[in-house]
Protein backbone atom coordinates (compact mmCIF):
# COMPACT_ATOMS: atom_id res chain seq x y z
CA UNK A 1 0.00 0.00 0.00
CA UNK A 2 1.68 2.92 -1.03
CA UNK A 3 1.31 5.75 1.66
CA UNK A 4 1.30 9.79 0.59
CA UNK A 5 1.48 12.68 2.09
CA UNK A 6 -0.37 15.78 0.22
CA UNK A 7 0.46 19.42 1.49
CA UNK A 8 -2.22 21.57 0.89
CA UNK A 9 -4.79 18.63 0.57
CA UNK A 10 -7.48 20.20 1.33
CA UNK A 11 -7.71 22.68 -1.61
CA UNK A 12 -9.60 21.73 -4.55
CA UNK A 13 -6.72 19.75 -6.26
CA UNK A 14 -5.01 18.44 -3.34
CA UNK A 15 -8.29 17.10 -1.81
CA UNK A 16 -9.04 15.47 -5.00
CA UNK A 17 -5.95 14.01 -5.80
CA UNK A 18 -6.92 12.94 -1.87
CA UNK A 19 -9.93 11.00 -2.56
CA UNK A 20 -8.54 9.27 -5.79
CA UNK A 21 -5.44 8.21 -4.22
CA UNK A 22 -7.60 6.58 -1.58
CA UNK A 23 -10.21 4.86 -4.24
CA UNK A 24 -7.15 3.21 -5.39
CA UNK A 25 -6.16 1.89 -2.17
CA UNK A 26 -4.01 4.15 -0.86
CA UNK A 27 -2.79 5.64 2.96
CA UNK A 28 -3.45 9.02 2.50
CA UNK A 29 -2.53 12.08 4.68
CA UNK A 30 -2.99 15.52 3.77
CA UNK A 31 -2.10 18.81 5.91
CA UNK A 32 -3.57 22.00 5.66
CA UNK A 33 -3.89 25.38 7.80
CA UNK A 34 -7.70 25.91 6.07
CA UNK A 35 -6.53 29.35 5.69
CA UNK A 36 -8.65 29.72 2.23
CA UNK A 37 -11.97 30.16 2.57
CA UNK A 38 -14.24 27.09 1.89
CA UNK A 39 -11.15 24.11 2.40
CA UNK A 40 -13.45 23.89 5.84
CA UNK A 41 -15.99 22.33 3.69
CA UNK A 42 -13.77 19.74 1.69
CA UNK A 43 -11.86 18.64 5.01
CA UNK A 44 -16.35 17.94 6.18
CA UNK A 45 -17.21 16.93 2.97
CA UNK A 46 -14.57 14.83 1.17
CA UNK A 47 -11.48 14.43 3.62
CA UNK A 48 -12.83 12.74 6.30
CA UNK A 49 -15.79 10.77 4.58
CA UNK A 50 -13.27 9.13 2.57
CA UNK A 51 -10.90 7.86 5.68
CA UNK A 52 -8.20 10.41 4.86
CA UNK A 53 -5.90 11.55 7.99
CA UNK A 54 -5.92 14.91 8.38
CA UNK A 55 -2.91 17.38 9.93
CA UNK A 56 -3.84 20.68 10.73
CA UNK A 57 -0.38 22.73 9.65
CA UNK A 58 1.43 25.51 7.72
CA UNK A 59 3.75 24.41 5.29
CA UNK A 60 5.47 28.17 6.40
CA UNK A 61 6.23 26.44 9.69
CA UNK A 62 8.64 23.28 9.21
CA UNK A 63 7.43 22.46 12.33
CA UNK A 64 4.77 20.90 11.39
CA UNK A 65 5.82 19.41 8.83
CA UNK A 66 8.89 17.75 10.93
CA UNK A 67 5.90 16.59 13.43
CA UNK A 68 4.01 14.13 11.34
CA UNK A 69 4.63 10.99 12.51
CA UNK A 70 4.13 8.49 9.52
CA UNK A 71 6.41 7.11 7.00
CA UNK A 72 5.70 8.19 3.59
CA UNK A 73 6.77 7.02 0.11
CA UNK A 74 5.84 10.15 -1.88
CA UNK A 75 5.37 14.06 -1.13
CA UNK A 76 2.87 15.65 -3.31
CA UNK A 77 3.25 19.28 -2.91
CA UNK A 78 -0.06 21.19 -3.46
CA UNK A 79 0.32 24.21 -1.35
CA UNK A 80 -0.02 27.37 -2.80
CA UNK A 81 -1.93 31.09 -2.62
CA UNK A 82 -3.02 31.01 -6.30
CA UNK A 83 -4.19 34.40 -6.84
CA UNK A 84 -2.44 35.94 -10.29
CA UNK A 85 -3.41 38.85 -9.03
CA UNK A 86 -2.01 39.03 -5.79
CA UNK A 87 0.88 42.20 -5.74
CA UNK A 88 -0.85 44.13 -8.28
CA UNK A 89 -2.59 47.47 -7.83
CA UNK A 90 -0.93 47.75 -4.47
CA UNK A 91 -2.23 44.16 -3.00
CA UNK A 92 -0.09 42.35 -0.36
CA UNK A 93 1.77 39.83 -2.07
CA UNK A 94 3.38 38.40 1.10
CA UNK A 95 1.44 35.75 2.26
CA UNK A 96 1.83 34.51 -1.63
CA UNK A 97 5.78 34.76 -1.43
CA UNK A 98 5.63 32.85 1.98
CA UNK A 99 3.39 29.73 0.80
CA UNK A 100 4.35 29.48 -2.32
CA UNK A 101 8.40 29.89 -1.69
CA UNK A 102 9.14 29.63 1.57
CA UNK A 103 6.75 26.79 2.26
CA UNK A 104 7.56 24.70 -1.07
CA UNK A 105 11.42 25.06 0.30
CA UNK A 106 10.40 23.80 4.13
CA UNK A 107 8.82 20.96 2.05
CA UNK A 108 11.82 20.04 -0.05
CA UNK A 109 13.58 20.02 3.15
CA UNK A 110 11.02 17.65 4.53
CA UNK A 111 11.61 15.51 1.82
CA UNK A 112 15.56 15.87 1.25
CA UNK A 113 15.96 14.65 4.94
CA UNK A 114 13.22 11.54 4.41
CA UNK A 115 14.54 10.82 0.92
CA UNK A 116 10.86 10.98 0.26
CA UNK A 117 10.87 11.57 -3.41
CA UNK A 118 8.60 15.06 -4.49
CA UNK A 119 6.11 15.68 -7.02
CA UNK A 120 5.62 18.79 -7.32
CA UNK A 121 2.50 21.08 -8.83
CA UNK A 122 3.57 24.41 -10.81
CA UNK A 123 1.58 26.29 -12.92
CA UNK A 124 1.83 27.29 -16.41
CA UNK A 125 2.16 31.05 -14.97
CA UNK A 126 5.72 30.11 -15.06
CA UNK A 127 5.76 31.62 -18.83
CA UNK A 128 6.13 35.22 -19.85
CA UNK A 129 3.00 36.74 -20.38
CA UNK A 130 4.71 39.55 -21.91
CA UNK A 131 6.17 37.11 -24.44
CA UNK A 132 2.88 35.38 -25.11
CA UNK A 133 0.94 38.68 -25.72
CA UNK A 134 3.10 39.90 -28.15
CA UNK A 135 2.76 36.79 -30.40
CA UNK A 136 0.31 37.99 -33.30
CA UNK A 137 -3.70 37.04 -33.38
CA UNK A 138 -6.39 36.60 -35.48
CA UNK A 139 -9.25 37.80 -33.82
CA UNK A 140 -11.86 35.64 -34.81
CA UNK A 141 -16.14 35.15 -34.23
CA UNK A 142 -15.44 33.62 -30.60
CA UNK A 143 -12.08 33.88 -29.98
CA UNK A 144 -8.67 34.96 -31.08
CA UNK A 145 -6.47 32.25 -32.74
CA UNK A 146 -2.97 32.26 -32.94
CA UNK A 147 -1.20 33.68 -36.24
CA UNK A 148 2.41 33.73 -35.69
CA UNK A 149 3.99 32.28 -32.74
CA UNK A 150 7.43 32.75 -31.31
CA UNK A 151 10.37 30.70 -29.69
CA UNK A 152 8.55 27.80 -27.64
CA UNK A 153 5.20 28.47 -28.93
CA UNK A 154 2.91 27.45 -31.58
CA UNK A 155 -0.29 26.32 -33.17
CA UNK A 156 0.15 22.97 -30.84
CA UNK A 157 0.38 25.12 -27.32
CA UNK A 158 3.41 26.64 -25.36
CA UNK A 159 5.76 24.10 -25.18
CA UNK A 160 8.53 23.79 -22.31
CA UNK A 161 10.93 24.93 -24.12
CA UNK A 162 9.63 28.10 -24.46
CA UNK A 163 12.42 30.75 -23.02
CA UNK A 164 11.36 31.92 -19.75
CA UNK A 165 12.84 35.52 -19.76
CA UNK A 166 9.80 38.07 -18.89
CA UNK A 167 7.07 38.98 -16.52
CA UNK A 168 4.82 36.15 -15.10
CA UNK A 169 3.30 37.46 -12.20
CA UNK A 170 4.45 37.32 -8.45
CA UNK A 171 2.76 33.63 -8.28
CA UNK A 172 4.34 32.49 -11.18
CA UNK A 173 7.86 33.74 -10.11
CA UNK A 174 7.17 31.98 -7.05
CA UNK A 175 6.07 28.51 -8.92
CA UNK A 176 9.22 29.13 -10.76
CA UNK A 177 11.85 29.47 -8.07
CA UNK A 178 10.18 26.94 -6.58
CA UNK A 179 11.31 25.10 -9.42
CA UNK A 180 14.64 25.90 -9.98
CA UNK A 181 15.07 25.07 -6.40
CA UNK A 182 13.59 21.75 -6.25
CA UNK A 183 15.68 21.07 -9.56
CA UNK A 184 19.09 22.02 -7.03
CA UNK A 185 17.52 19.82 -4.35
CA UNK A 186 17.23 16.72 -7.05
CA UNK A 187 20.37 17.36 -8.31
CA UNK A 188 22.56 17.85 -4.85
CA UNK A 189 20.53 15.62 -2.74
CA UNK A 190 19.88 12.82 -5.63
CA UNK A 191 16.39 13.76 -4.58
CA UNK A 192 13.49 12.23 -7.07
CA UNK A 193 11.79 14.64 -8.01
CA UNK A 194 8.84 15.25 -11.00
CA UNK A 195 7.17 19.34 -11.53
CA UNK A 196 3.80 19.66 -13.52
CA UNK A 197 3.74 22.72 -14.76
CA UNK A 198 -0.23 22.60 -14.92
CA UNK A 199 -2.89 24.80 -16.73
CA UNK A 200 -6.41 25.53 -15.92
CA UNK A 201 -7.68 22.68 -13.87
CA UNK A 202 -11.61 22.29 -13.35
CA UNK A 203 -14.08 20.22 -11.73
CA UNK A 204 -16.54 19.09 -9.32
CA UNK A 205 -15.73 20.86 -5.66
CA UNK A 206 -13.75 23.58 -6.98
CA UNK A 207 -14.28 26.85 -5.62
CA UNK A 208 -13.67 29.09 -8.41
CA UNK A 209 -13.08 32.87 -8.26
CA UNK A 210 -12.22 35.10 -11.05
CA UNK A 211 -9.14 35.23 -10.72
CA UNK A 212 -8.48 31.06 -10.02
CA UNK A 213 -10.79 28.57 -11.09
CA UNK A 214 -12.35 30.93 -13.67
CA UNK A 215 -14.27 28.37 -15.72
CA UNK A 216 -16.12 27.10 -12.46
CA UNK A 217 -16.95 30.64 -11.55
CA UNK A 218 -18.19 31.42 -14.48
CA UNK A 219 -20.75 28.69 -14.52
CA UNK A 220 -21.45 28.85 -11.22
CA UNK A 221 -22.04 32.53 -12.09
CA UNK A 222 -24.61 31.84 -14.45
CA UNK A 223 -26.23 29.01 -12.62
CA UNK A 224 -26.54 31.55 -9.60
CA UNK A 225 -27.90 34.18 -11.55
CA UNK A 226 -24.83 36.27 -10.83
CA UNK A 227 -23.63 39.26 -13.12
CA UNK A 228 -20.45 38.63 -15.16
CA UNK A 229 -18.16 41.19 -16.94
CA UNK A 230 -15.43 40.37 -19.93
CA UNK A 231 -12.35 41.95 -18.82
CA UNK A 232 -9.47 43.10 -20.87
CA UNK A 233 -8.39 42.55 -24.47
CA UNK A 234 -11.48 45.04 -25.85
CA UNK A 235 -13.82 43.42 -23.57
CA UNK A 236 -15.01 40.82 -26.35
CA UNK A 237 -14.35 37.23 -24.25
CA UNK A 238 -12.50 35.81 -26.65
CA UNK A 239 -9.21 35.52 -24.27
CA UNK A 240 -8.65 31.37 -24.92
CA UNK A 241 -7.48 29.11 -21.87
CA UNK A 242 -7.41 25.35 -22.21
CA UNK A 243 -9.46 23.34 -19.37
CA UNK A 244 -8.12 19.95 -17.62
CA UNK A 245 -10.38 18.08 -15.73
CA UNK A 246 -9.05 17.33 -12.32
CA UNK A 247 -9.99 13.58 -13.14
CA UNK A 248 -7.07 13.93 -16.09
CA UNK A 249 -4.50 15.41 -13.80
CA UNK A 250 -5.39 12.54 -11.10
CA UNK A 251 -4.78 9.59 -13.68
CA UNK A 252 -1.67 11.22 -14.65
CA UNK A 253 -0.47 12.07 -10.62
CA UNK A 254 -1.23 8.11 -9.95
CA UNK A 255 1.21 6.84 -12.72
CA UNK A 256 3.89 9.07 -11.82
CA UNK A 257 3.59 8.11 -8.36
CA UNK A 258 4.12 4.72 -8.92
CA UNK A 259 7.14 5.81 -11.51
CA UNK A 260 9.22 7.37 -8.21
CA UNK A 261 8.56 4.42 -6.41
CA UNK A 262 9.67 1.50 -9.57
CA UNK A 263 12.76 4.02 -10.13
CA UNK A 264 12.71 7.15 -8.95
CA UNK A 265 16.14 8.01 -9.98
CA UNK A 266 15.52 8.32 -13.34
CA UNK A 267 13.64 11.50 -12.36
CA UNK A 268 15.52 14.77 -11.45
CA UNK A 269 13.12 17.65 -10.79
CA UNK A 270 12.02 17.14 -15.11
CA UNK A 271 9.46 19.37 -15.94
CA UNK A 272 6.40 18.04 -17.83
CA UNK A 273 3.64 20.48 -19.17
CA UNK A 274 0.33 19.06 -18.45
CA UNK A 275 -3.02 21.07 -19.61
CA UNK A 276 -5.73 20.59 -21.61
CA UNK A 277 -4.25 21.06 -24.25
CA UNK A 278 -5.77 21.43 -28.46
CA UNK A 279 -8.16 18.55 -27.24
CA UNK A 280 -9.85 20.83 -24.48
CA UNK A 281 -9.94 24.72 -24.61
CA UNK A 282 -12.01 27.54 -24.41
CA UNK A 283 -13.17 31.22 -25.10
CA UNK A 284 -14.75 33.59 -22.26
CA UNK A 285 -17.36 33.93 -24.79
CA UNK A 286 -17.97 30.42 -26.38
CA UNK A 287 -17.38 28.98 -22.33
CA UNK A 288 -21.01 31.95 -22.04
CA UNK A 289 -22.57 29.75 -24.38
CA UNK A 290 -22.39 26.51 -22.99
CA UNK A 291 -23.03 27.91 -19.57
CA UNK A 292 -26.18 29.16 -20.75
CA UNK A 293 -27.51 26.02 -22.29
CA UNK A 294 -26.61 23.91 -19.32
CA UNK A 295 -28.11 26.13 -16.93
CA UNK A 296 -30.87 27.86 -18.86
CA UNK A 297 -29.74 31.22 -17.80
CA UNK A 298 -28.80 33.77 -20.64
CA UNK A 299 -26.82 36.53 -18.38
CA UNK A 300 -25.94 39.78 -19.81
CA UNK A 301 -22.25 39.87 -19.92
CA UNK A 302 -20.33 43.39 -19.00
CA UNK A 303 -17.10 44.56 -21.02
CA UNK A 304 -14.30 45.96 -19.55
CA UNK A 305 -12.27 47.12 -22.38
CA UNK A 306 -8.69 47.76 -20.19
CA UNK A 307 -6.47 44.57 -19.84
CA UNK A 308 -5.51 44.12 -16.47
CA UNK A 309 -1.72 43.37 -15.35
CA UNK A 310 -0.85 39.30 -15.64
CA UNK A 311 -3.60 38.57 -18.30
CA UNK A 312 -2.84 36.59 -21.01
CA UNK A 313 -4.80 36.94 -24.54
CA UNK A 314 -4.24 32.99 -25.54
CA UNK A 315 -2.95 29.84 -23.91
CA UNK A 316 -3.18 26.30 -25.15
CA UNK A 317 -0.95 23.38 -23.42
CA UNK A 318 1.08 21.63 -25.10
CA UNK A 319 1.82 18.71 -23.61
CA UNK A 320 4.55 17.06 -25.76
CA UNK A 321 6.75 14.54 -24.10
CA UNK A 322 4.33 14.16 -21.02
CA UNK A 323 2.02 12.21 -23.39
CA UNK A 324 5.20 9.73 -24.49
CA UNK A 325 6.98 9.27 -21.19
CA UNK A 326 3.69 8.64 -19.24
CA UNK A 327 1.54 7.14 -21.89
CA UNK A 328 -1.18 10.22 -20.95
CA UNK A 329 -3.15 12.47 -22.69
CA UNK A 330 -6.27 14.44 -21.69
CA UNK A 331 -9.25 12.41 -22.45
CA UNK A 332 -11.94 14.80 -21.27
CA UNK A 333 -13.11 17.97 -23.27
CA UNK A 334 -14.15 21.39 -22.48
CA UNK A 335 -17.80 20.94 -22.60
CA UNK A 336 -17.77 17.42 -20.69
CA UNK A 337 -16.08 18.87 -18.05
CA UNK A 338 -18.36 21.95 -17.68
CA UNK A 339 -21.47 19.66 -18.04
CA UNK A 340 -19.75 17.54 -14.95
CA UNK A 341 -19.40 20.88 -13.23
CA UNK A 342 -23.01 21.82 -13.71
CA UNK A 343 -24.47 18.65 -12.34
CA UNK A 344 -21.83 18.84 -9.38
CA UNK A 345 -23.14 22.29 -9.04
CA UNK A 346 -27.48 21.50 -8.88
CA UNK A 347 -26.58 18.66 -6.84
CA UNK A 348 -24.52 20.74 -3.68
CA UNK A 349 -26.18 24.15 -4.58
CA UNK A 350 -27.16 24.53 -0.85
CA UNK A 351 -23.30 23.95 0.14
CA UNK A 352 -21.76 26.12 -2.78
CA UNK A 353 -23.74 29.23 -3.43
CA UNK A 354 -22.35 31.51 -1.02
CA UNK A 355 -18.87 30.86 -2.98
CA UNK A 356 -20.00 32.86 -5.89
CA UNK A 357 -20.70 36.01 -4.52
CA UNK A 358 -18.79 38.85 -4.58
Amino acid sequence: MERILITGGCGFVGSSLAVDFVQRGCSVTVLDNLSRPGTDILLEKRILPAGIEFVHGDVRNPADLDGLAGVYDVLIECSAEASVLAGTAGRDVRYLLDVNLQGAINCFEWSRKRLVPVIFLSSSRVYPYDRLNACRYSEMETRFELEVGCPGVSSRGVQVEMPLQGIRSFYGASKLCAEFLLQEYAAQYHLPAIINRCGVIAGPWQLGKSDQGIFTYWLARHYFKHPLKYIGFGGSGKQVRDLLHVQDLSELVAFQVQCLIRDGQSYRGEVFNVGGSLQSNLSLREATEICARLTGNTLPVGSVVETRPSDIVWYVTDNGRTETVFSWKPKRSASQILEDIYRWLRDNENVMDKFFLE
